[in-house]
């Protein structure tokens, strides 16, 4: 069973606005993320905004579509996994330094059978996957700072 939360935060010496186009351009996400190989938005990113995307993991890759769920100028962008439904969001906050950004994953409603299905199969079971996706969610916060304070 998929662990509701999944979370990792970072401080950034860098202003929220300059993080914000960072984290706001999902075109950018392979960039950031370990797992994520594309992610192509159909359109201008904004609540309803559709992606199509292609992760990978060791030899194995998938395909997944996301629909973005909230967008706060500066503040949030979320979207939804539309194979698994988890949601996943990055909130922006200044600090005195510059911004802190919380990467989340969502599934308080529980992950999809099939979803589950196919990460114990090809995976290693789904503790040892979201293990795994924690540690690419701390790599993911860790490109986004050394690209905002470069």
């Amino acid at each position: 069973m998929a662990a509701p939360l999944l979370q990792a935060q970072i401080d950034i010496d860098a202003p929220v606005a300059k993080v914000w186009a960072l984290v706001s351009d999902l075109s950018r996400m392979p960039q950031w993320s370990p797992q994520c190989r594309m992610m192509k938005p159909l359109g201008p990113v904004r609540q309803g905004t559709r992606t199509i995307n292609l992760n990978r993991r060791s030899r194995t890759f998938w395909p997944t579509t996301s629909t973005v769920t909230e967008v706060i100028p500066e503040e949030k962008i979320a979207f939804r996994v539309n194979q698994n439904g988890t949601i996943w969001s990055y909130e922006l906050e200044p600090t005195e330094a510059g911004t802190r950004v919380v990467e989340t994953r969502h599934a308080e409603n529980g992950v999809k059978a099939a979803a589950n299905m196919t990460v114990n199969a090809l995976f290693g079971g789904v503790p040892n996957f979201e293990g795994e996706l924690v540690d690419g969610m701390n790599e993911t916060l860790s490109r986004i700072k050394a690209a905002a304070e470069s």
